[in-house]
């Protein structure tokens, strides 16, 4: 499966608009951190982190709906946890509102909205675009690779 960096803004928002996400807060500047999943010209799914210190977010994982079941959706995931540990993120964050089982099978795990560190509260994501509803996830990529940190 081909994974790339820096999927055009066009094809991100074509996919997360899709998948019934938001875009409207991601500027360029962000998809330095984001990948693309499938040819370049027309990417079959998206994911991307938004760094906050020593944490991410991770933002926006959408795969379009022809290409599910196909592996994009973890490769995207596990791109981005490699992407993390190589600017040497501690921990990654995420919410969701329809994926809770996904991500678990992933590795991640349902935290308290409240535990989140003040980084990832004040994102757009966390503080306006995801309902309050939304469960925050959380994986520790120092437990999750035997490192300590």
């Amino acid at each position: 499966m081909h994974m790339f960096r820096r999927p055009r803004s066009a094809d991100v928002e074509r996919l997360l608009d899709a998948a019934g996400l938001p875009s409207g807060d991601i500027e360029p500047e962000a998809l330095e951190h984001f990948f693309g999943c499938g040819a370049e010209h027309a990417p079959q799914g998206v994911a991307g982190l938004e760094i906050c210190g020593d944490d991410a977010l991770l933002r926006s994982l959408a795969v379009d709906p022809h290409a599910r079941d196909q592996g994009c959706g973890r490769a995207l995931v596990a791109e981005v946890e490699h992407q993390a540990e190589r600017l040497g993120i501690a921990r990654i964050y995420l919410l969701t509102t329809t994926a809770e089982g996904f991500f678990a099978r992933l590795g991640y795990e349902i935290a308290p909205r409240d535990a989140a560190p003040e980084l990832i509260r004040t994102t757009s994501e966390f503080s306006k675009l995801c309902p309050a509803g939304a469960t925050l996830m959380l994986k520790n990529l120092a437990s999750a690779s035997g490192r300590a940190r």
